[in-house]
């Protein structure tokens, strides 16, 4: 396998790990560039990027090539941006064997950061979005006037993203002179955290303050960033009073959202707030047939109905299946059958039998509310760390079926029975809260995301 096809490899497992929007801001124009000795090398366009991966992305990416070549031991990232020269060699006149795994999240337009391969025509909807993709229908039709904010939420890949830029891309068809910018929110913090550094904020706000409809995708990671909150509330105001357009995506609801301050909260609850569910399983062949159409191959029925029946919580996933059925396509010119396409995707579809421990689901636990670990813990009696305590508790045992005096034991040597109340407690509210049901659903995915 070439440096080229591992990178290749490597990028179509991790898109379905993290968001679109983070996905594109990250992993655009980065590649192997040495591999010796155990070491892989991996150019990145700018120190950003490289801090990012260091930091945030490294052990899933060091996970993932160790999966494909048992060899590779450690991951470095060096700073190499495109010369003029290489931009101008480009040839984009035709589409090789190798720009069939190209990653169009990376096909940016300059002035707005919109992809225009998301657009409503390519936007699957069914029972589980139909009132989302209505709203932002209508949102592109009256960007200012109607719906404002207009926040959308719902799980990890399923088509927030896509929603979010199908909006960005009507307006911007159908009203050229407004100025559209779309931002994960994680770049929204590096550049206020880069400008603060720079002390240049005036000049950001000023830049920031000048756009006509602002999409902010992920806002869940603003929790905690004090002055990000800070510098968003201002900016928010100021577009608002001039009726422009604020669009936003989160993983939970506003109320859901931990550490996340509340004259923001009720900014983003001011306006339409409307959720993304999981589709049923027609709409999820409807999605593989119309991913496979933009990716030019055709899976037979069963293949298909295989794939629509195991991953059934993330359209990102399915469409990491396809990219890693389309890789076996260009390394051995022919699709797999289903016997070869249940081992080639049996490392994600099998992911309830993903091993984890509870170090792990203390750590995403308190990653999710916002917490040290040492608080949850803790004996404190607090009611904003209990619950999350309790959530703990109940995964420990349902997740790893571990004992209630295991349990106990782990939490400063409380009673078994302690461990029984929690538990019995969050089963019973499961039952009669959908957005706690949700909000496991999102710590497990942080538990086995590795």
């Amino acid at each position: 396998m070439t440096n080229e096809d591992l990178w290749q490899a490597v990028l179509a497992q991790i898109q379905f790990h993290i968001s679109k929007a983070n996905f594109g801001t990250w992993f655009a124009n980065t590649k192997i560039i040495l591999k010796k000795d155990g070491e892989v090398i991996v150019s990145v366009p700018n120190s950003f990027s490289k801090e990012w991966l260091e930091n945030k992305y490294n052990k899933l990416i060091l996970k993932i090539l160790r999966e494909l070549n048992s060899e590779i031991k450690e991951v470095k990232y060096k700073i190499k941006p495109l010369s003029l020269k290489a931009l101008k060699n480009i040839d984009i006149s035709h589409e090789t064997e190798i720009d069939q795994l190209k990653f169009k999240e990376f096909n940016t337009d300059k002035d707005s950061d919109l992809n225009p391969r998301y657009v409503f025509d390519n936007f699957i909807v069914g029972s589980f979005n139909e009132l989302a993709q209505a709203a932002g229908w209508a949102v592109s039709k009256n960007p200012g006037t109607i719906y404002n904010p207009f926040f959308v939420y719902g799980g990890v890949g399923l088509g927030k993203t896509h929603l979010l830029q199908a909006i960005g891309n009507e307006i911007h068809k159908n009203f050229e002179q407004k100025k559209v910018r779309y931002l994960p929110s994680e770049r929204l913090t590096s550049q206020i955290v880069n400008a603060i550094r720079n002390k240049n904020i005036d000049n950001l706000k000023t830049n920031l303050s000048q756009i006509d409809i602002l999409i902010i995708d992920d806002v869940q990671f603003l929790a905690g960033k004090e002055k990000t909150q800070e510098e968003f509330f201002h900016l928010f105001n100021s577009l608002y009073e001039k009726n422009k357009q604020i669009i936003l995506s989160s993983d939970r609801s506003p109320k859901a959202i931990p550490a996340l301050e509340q004259r923001l909260r009720s900014r983003f609850e001011g306006g339409m707030i409307a959720d993304i569910g999981l589709p049923d399983f027609e709409t999820r062949i409807a999605i593989l047939k119309n991913k496979s159409q933009e990716r030019k191959i055709e899976l037979k029925k069963e293949i298909l109905e295989y794939i629509a029946s195991n991953i059934k919580k993330n359209i990102r996933e399915m469409e990491g299946a396809l990219n890693r059925i389309m890789a076996y396509q260009r390394l051995n010119h022919s699709l797999p059958n289903l016997e070869v396409t249940k081992n080639l995707l049996k490392n994600f579809i099998l992911s309830p039998s993903k091993v984890t421990n509870y170090k792990r689901i203390i750590q995403a636990v308190a990653e999710f509310y916002d917490l040290k670990e040492k608080e949850i813990l803790s004996s404190t009696r607090k009611k904003e760390i209990v619950k999350p305590r309790q959530i703990a508790m109940y995964l420990l045992r349902n997740e790893l079926k571990t004992s209630f005096p295991f349990i106990g034991k782990k939490f400063g040597g409380k009673d078994h029975t302690t461990a029984i109340y929690a538990c019995k407690k969050i089963k019973k509210e499961l039952k009669e809260d959908s957005k706690l049901s949700n909000e496991l659903e999102l710590i497990k995915e942080r538990i086995y995301c590795f």
